[in-house]
């Protein structure tokens, strides 16, 4: 079976010795170019016109069937509706240190790198569809003589020029599809970009926050050394015994013990760091010594625009775009290819005498490729791409999901850290206060070793929990921040409208 049939039409110009000929081959050929030009320019006019994409709201109907959204944030804590979540969240910490940690991260990280090439690459592709809708131009020359290549003696030049017509908007669709996938690898780029800046700020908050346990680690070493000491005082003046000093030591050696895995854990924090800001991982970065002031409350918006909003979410609905579009292109790809053709040739041989043939010969045609049967593989192609579609849309509906978790879970974690920093901090001073009890009364001999023990750890575990909360916090924040699309850079500035020039004085009317 004949996949396709081409059919061409060539018109070939020859020199003639009489002037009658070439008028008349002139008007041949200015007629068939007025003809084939206004049959390109009828046949294109009723052709196809791309169909465009579905918008956003059609795409959320289609993805998230029957969902009603509400109309504002359901968690806990949600900050006011009213407004768009602003940019530049890095500035609202006030940490002139973590903000040039985060631009060196933009600058060096290597997934940013990889992310980057992959945008350029999916630009340069959309560029190559667009080359398509181009004729294409070649030329063939060929020298030599008597003694060339084959023996033949031929020698000359082609010139030839291809024009696909895109009367069906296949080539067309294929661009529109490349555009969209760029435009999908750049708005993910943006989102790798966001959760970077996010991703450095968390590592920055998380080693301090070790920094801090380990001061607290060595504070509580020191109080149960005097501990150690106390016991052995009470020992030789017989208030107390063996026991107790042994004790005391055995908490020296456990708290030890607690510091030296605090210790492992700032340098594995800092090591995560380094690695982010495309440093060598030698755990040599230095961090604030406390964490940053805590920013206030952030607008959260409107649910309802959320997904236009965050990049990751655009990227999605650009996928589905670029796959409407390769739907288009394949069912195009069963319609009939139209080309036009135009050479112009010179020719000779110092061998053999070419027979009926003069130089320059020029000829124009067109050709039509007709596909007839190809075991069904063009409507299987077509339904291939009606399935990637199903899968984008899918894929958005995930990411839309995904992104109304995550802020509805930012706030709800930001207000417990918050309850939970008030409950803590009263929970430490009382258990402060209760250790200070039971040491003066341990001093004066009138209770037992163990209770100081007990009210040292209640003291720790408080401490400790502190400040993993206070650090939680604002880890928190940074993930509401990211997960309502807000930009950790500030708003570009709007164009500035160029300098009026000054306006001369009008000249006064001549009257003469």
């Amino acid at each position: 079976m004949m996949a396709g049939r081409r059919f061409c039409l060539l018109v070939r110009l020859k020199p003639d010795t009489t002037m009658r000929n070439v008028t008349t081959m002139r008007n041949v050929v200015s007629g068939f170019s007025r003809t084939l030009a206004l049959g390109l320019v009828a046949t294109m006019a009723a052709g196809c016109v791309l169909n465009k994409p579905p918008d956003t709201a059609t795409v959320k109907e289609l993805a998230l069937p029957g969902m009603q959204t509400p109309a504002q944030f359901t968690a806990a804590g949600a900050g006011p509706a009213a407004g768009e979540p602003a940019d530049n969240w890095l500035a609202g910490f006030n940490d002139d240190q973590l903000s040039a940690a985060v631009a060196e991260a933009i600058a060096h990280n290597a997934d940013l790198r990889v992310g980057a090439a992959r945008v350029e690459q999916a630009l340069l592709q959309a560029k190559l569809a667009g080359a398509k809708l181009w004729p294409s131009v070649d030329v063939l020359a060929r020298g030599g003589g008597k003694l060339s290549g084959d023996g033949s003696g031929l020698q000359g030049a082609v010139l030839s020029a291809v024009w696909e017509v895109d009367l069906w908007g296949r080539v067309r669709y294929g661009r529109a599809a490349s555009a969209a996938q760029a435009a999908s690898a750049q708005a993910d780029f943006e989102y790798a970009r966001e959760s970077i800046a996010a991703l450095v700020a968390k590592s920055w908050f998380i080693a301090i926050e070790a920094g801090l346990q380990i001061e607290a680690a060595r504070e509580t070493i020191r109080a149960s050394e005097e501990l150690v000491r106390l016991a052995d005082d009470r020992t030789r003046i017989g208030v107390g015994g063996q026991e107790d000093v042994f004790i005391a030591r055995a908490s020296v050696g456990t708290y030890r013990d607690v510091l030296r895995q605090l210790e492992l854990g700032r340098e594995q924090a800092i090591r995560a760091l380094e690695i982010l800001l495309g440093r060598y991982p030698s755990a040599a970065a230095t961090t604030t010594p406390q964490l940053p002031g805590y920013p206030g409350a952030v607008p959260t918006g409107l649910p309802s625009i959320l997904l236009e909003r965050r990049p990751d979410v655009v990227a999605a609905e650009r996928r589905i775009a670029a796959a409407f579009n390769r739907i288009g292109e394949a069912k195009a790809a069963r319609l009939p290819v139209i080309s036009l053709t135009t050479g112009l040739s010179a020719i000779s041989s110092e061998l053999f005498v070419l027979k009926d043939h003069d130089n320059p010969v020029w000829n124009v045609g067109a050709g039509l490729l007709a596909p007839i049967f190809r075991g069904g593989a063009l409507q299987t192609q077509v339904e291939i791409r009606t399935a990637e579609q199903k899968q984008a849309v899918a894929e958005y509906a995930a990411v839309g999901l995904r992104a109304f978790g995550e802020v509805e879970s930012a706030l709800s974690a930001e207000n417990a850290a918050r309850d939970r920093e008030q409950i803590l901090t009263q929970a430490l001073t009382d258990n402060q206060q209760a250790l200070g009890v039971v040491q003066t009364q341990f001093k004066v001999g009138s209770t037992d070793l163990r209770f100081v023990e007990q009210r040292q750890l209640a003291v720790n575990a408080t401490r400790s929990a502190l400040i993993r909360v206070q650090t939680e916090q604002r880890v928190q924040r940074v993930n509401l921040h990211l997960a309502l699309g807000g930009s950790f850079e500030p708003p570009p500035a709007p164009p500035t409208a160029p300098p009026t020039a000054a306006l001369a004085d009008p000249q006064p009317a001549r009257t003469d």
